[in-house]
């Protein structure tokens, strides 16, 4: 039994998501302790519960002291079944992360799947529904990673109320990636939605907004196609604003950053907020976002070849997730800092940006079953 410290680093949810995803993949026993021991409320919340009863479900886990505020726990997997599952945290605690728990296992199981996921679609200290469909998937099969995804209905805080569902054909093995030209802009694209009781004129200054502060930086010639929603209510629970802002490169790179709507806050700050998050990855010509990079290591460790990516300076959940995956698989990363002038930003030309390499010879993992 490989034990891991929930308390490194980040000390969040993320250590416990990629341990027992890389245990139930690799058939490996696990324990994790100090869980979530840098957030203010440690233990398990009904996400992440959720997601290791969803686990032990499928994997036929045996799993000692799994309950909501439990540090410790004890992960013993068998196998990986396909069928049909669900996933029900009953609270707004987010689909994407139990998505990035469940789905990398189901792709190695011994027949295809589908999963019902229900709790919040845009949630705060998580990816939106969005961004997973409108980035991350597409980058995922240039892995050989595919999903199918259905959103049948949107949830939000505090009640959640979400539900997404996933098929899913297994594979045989995952395949090498390499992003690390960034190219030139393409174009910017998003979605600005409101939900509930807020106007649609939340939604559309929250798009103005960005577009004016992208062309204060960028060629007024470049095209930013922001798409603005007021969310029906027959497939929404709650009331809830947000924008993602994202941008697609020549070279195929897809990066975004998203901000939702908060109480005292104007739509103009939130939308201000993801947009500003996305130019300064721009700033560093990444080919990865910083929510991305973090979601792709284990994905990275498993593939079979040698894996490189472009991106800012490293975040806390990325050097993680590295510290995670390392122990568990016995890849080694490597990472190398490379100043940069950047030519980006059209009002900061030949700015001095560092760029992070990030290296790895994957596992190059075959399905078990």
């Amino acid at each position: 039994m490989i034990t891991v410290d929930g308390s490194y680093l980040e000390g969040g949810g993320q250590i416990l998501r990629n341990a027992t995803t890389l245990s139930v993949i690799l058939n490996i026993p696990v324990r994790v302790h100090n869980i979530r021991a840098g957030r203010s409320q440690d233990g398990l919340r009904p996400q992440h519960l959720t997601s290791i009863q969803l686990l032990a479900e499928f994997s036929e886990a045996k799993v000692d002291n799994a309950n909501i505020g439990t540090t410790d726990i004890q992960f013993i997997p068998k196998t990986i079944k396909g069928g049909n599952y669900v996933g029900n945290t009953k609270t707004a605690g987010s689909i994407c992360l139990m998505m990035q728990t469940a789905i990398p296992c189901l792709l190695f199981a011994n027949g295809p799947s589908q999963l019902k996921l229900l709790g919040g679609t845009n949630t705060e200290f998580a990816p939106d529904i969005d961004y997973y469909e409108m980035i991350f998937q597409p980058v995922a099969k240039r892995f050989n990673f595919n999903f199918n995804l259905n959103i049948v209905r949107r949830g939000y805080y505090p009640k959640g109320g979400g539900d997404v569902r996933i098929s899913i054909n297994p594979i045989e093995q995952l395949t090498a990636i390499d992003l690390t030209d960034f190219g030139q802009i393409k174009r910017f694209f998003g979605r600005s939605f409101v939900a509930g009781n807020h106007s649609i004129e939340i939604a559309n200054e929250m798009a103005e907004t960005a577009k004016n502060l992208i062309h204060k930086y960028y060629s007024k010639d470049i095209s930013i196609e922001i798409e603005i929603v007021k969310e029906p209510d027959n497939i929404a629970t709650g009331t809830a604003s947000g924008i993602m802002i994202a941008v697609e490169t020549t070279t195929g790179c897809l990066l975004a950053a998203n901000a939702l709507g908060k109480r005292g806050v104007s739509p103009s700050n939130v939308a201000i907020q993801a947009t500003e998050e996305l130019i300064k990855d721009l700033s560093h010509e990444a080919c990865v976002d910083r929510y991305l990079e973090d979601q792709l290591i284990l994905l990275i460790a498993l593939a079979k070849g040698h894996s490189k990516i472009r991106c800012g300076p490293l975040s806390d959940r990325t050097k993680t997730a590295i510290y995670v995956v390392e122990q568990l698989t016995n890849v080694k990363f490597h990472i190398t800092e490379i100043p940069q002038v950047s030519q980006t930003l059209t009002s900061a030309s030949n700015t001095v940006n560092s760029t992070t390499l990030i290296e790895c010879e994957g596992l190059g993992y075959q399905r078990r079953f």
